[in-house]
């Protein structure tokens, strides 16, 4: 009998998966997509790596001040090619949730694919920073307060 270490490697990326699982339970969401966040001029553009997944089955939502960009990356490759040795790739259910600032509407939202990326741009929500100012104190005019007062001597 000859040892395999691929298959032995499997084995324990199976168990391992499988010990993940009782310890933690199936998780419904089982990919996340790495995001790019940046400013451009007063808009932010998010982009996401979406590679292998069909623009036309993300969900893009903006409900109660939240931005939320959902879908599904499948594994399509054929069903008989043999047993996976080592799984990197990930597959499922994903959804990325952003807050937005107060008053930002679906309107002000536009989304494209290209590429295997999604860039989601939300128009109008950066607001430029005023550089500091120095406020001048104006001073009053009116005479400084007097006390006037009879000094007392002591005599004796």
């Amino acid at each position: 009998m000859r040892w395999d270490p691929f298959t032995a490697l499997a084995r324990m990326d199976d168990e391992f998966d499988e010990l993940v699982r009782r310890t933690f339970g199936s998780a419904s969401y089982q990919y996340v997509p790495p995001v790019e966040m940046a400013t451009d001029g007063g808009d932010v553009v998010i982009t996401l790596e979406l590679p292998g997944v069909d623009p036309s089955e993300v969900e893009i939502e903006v409900a109660d001040g939240r931005l939320s960009i959902s879908g599904e990356r499948h594994d399509r490759t054929e069903q008989n090619r043999g047993k996976v040795l080592v799984r990197e790739l990930r597959y499922g259910a994903f959804r990325r949730t952003f807050q937005l600032p107060e008053g930002v509407t679906a309107d002000q939202v536009e989304a494209e694919a290209d590429q295997g990326l999604l860039r989601v741009r939300v128009h109008n929500v950066t607001r430029p920073v005023e550089p500091p100012r120095k406020i001048s104190i104006k001073g009053g005019e009116r005479p400084a307060a007097v006390i006037e007062g009879k000094s007392q001597e002591t005599s004796k």
